[in-house]
């Protein structure tokens, strides 16, 4: 097996399956799990800025967010922006990167790491790498958020209150999907209860996807930084590349199409990313407009997997690009070409080096 993931070797299935570019709406409405109320404008996406007054006591300071698998940081991450950045499933584990969000106004700005969930099964490399992903989030943080479910304890919830134990900082408990609770003067003794087993600075019940208590929660976040100066440029929302958010948008989109039925074991690189100007198109004379072309390889570990994720007549993949490229144009407001290819790279997920070369 060849250990480097963009080179097949000669025992992987050399079948390539590329998906044309199709034409989408962008116009239509976008397939998520969460609207937003306050979306940021687009243009300012990675725009400089900073020129908002801001106040005397200014505060900033970094803030991981973490807690097990599927408890709802990223979703929390994301109302909390008022943007979508971290991508979202049902799935368990489905972010596996640190991922910084930057959250600004003219009293804060809170730099959020959004972290793989902590959990017991470390049985591949790639799930001892996203718990230390998750544990190294704690180094240097002012705060942390740890998020849990408002009805559900679960012995990763403990692992990740044990590990929080072992160090020093400050912790505030996020009690999410508080909404969900039949009897909602239940989470008063529920306050209670995880006030007595851990010293928390402070609890929070929020519901991260209906926006509820976020308020609340910005303010308690802001009296925990230290007075300092922003980070990062205050019109700034993410440090993390084009790239980068390309390939985490085509990998929520597979494990959304494909609901139970998606491999664990896929991951997206992004091959190509490249920006051409407005133009004039020398064959034709017409003008052209400025588009950015996106090359992306969705690697999975068996050839069964592949056909999940291409689907009956390539389909699924079809919509997957669809839906990818509308939410690309959307986000980097500009106009986007993507590609799409389907390849089998055995063990990938269990590959030191296979994982590093895939940026994990």
């Amino acid at each position: 097996m060849s250990n480097h993931p963009d080179v097949p070797s000669n025992n992987e299935d050399s079948t390539q399956n590329m998906i044309e570019n199709t034409d989408v709406d962008t116009n239509a409405d976008s397939v998520e799990d969460i609207t937003l109320e306050n979306d940021l404008a687009i243009e300012e996406f990675f725009a400089p800025s900073g020129s908002a007054q801001l106040a005397d006591d200014f505060r900033s300071g970094y803030v991981a967010i973490v807690g097990r698998p599927n408890v709802g940081k990223s979703t929390l991450m994301n109302h909390l922006l008022g943007q979508k950045l971290s991508i979202t499933s049902r799935k368990p584990q489905t972010t596996r990167h640190r991922i910084h969000g930057i959250l600004s106004n003219h009293e804060m700005q809170a730099v959020f790491v959004d972290t793989p969930g902590i959990h017991r099964n470390e049985v591949r490399a790639i799930n001892e790498r996203m718990n230390k992903a998750a544990v190294s989030a704690l180094v240097d943080v002012d705060l942390v958020l740890f998020v849990v479910d408002s009805d559900q304890w679960r012995d990763d919830d403990l692992l990740t209150l044990q590990k929080l134990g072992e160090t020093d900082l400050t912790i505030v408990l996020v009690i999410n999907k508080s909404d969900t609770l039949k009897d909602k003067g239940s989470v008063l003794p529920l306050i209670e209860t995880f006030n007595e087993s851990f010293d928390f600075a402070d609890i929070v019940p929020v519901s991260a996807l209906k926006n509820q208590n976020l308020d609340r929660l910005q303010e308690v976040i802001a009296s925990h930084l230290p007075v300092a100066a922003p980070i990062y440029d205050t019109e700034q929302i993410t440090d993390r590349s084009e790239r980068f958010l390309a390939s985490e948008i085509i990998r929520e989109k597979i494990m959304r199409s494909a609901g139970d039925e998606v491999p664990y074991d896929l991951t997206v690189q992004i091959d190509a990313f490249k920006d051409e100007p407005a133009h004039t198109d020398p064959k034709t004379g017409r003008p052209r407009k400025a588009c950015t072309f996106i090359d992306a390889t969705i690697y999975v570990e068996r050839s069964g997997q592949k056909a999940i994720v291409i689907g009956d007549k390539g389909q699924r993949i079809k919509q997957v690009g669809m839906d990818a490229r509308k939410d690309m144009e959307q986000l980097f407001n500009k106009k986007i070409m993507l590609t799409l290819w389907v390849k089998v790279k055995r063990g990938w997920s269990d590959d030191e080096r296979a994982l590093t070369s895939l940026g994990y």
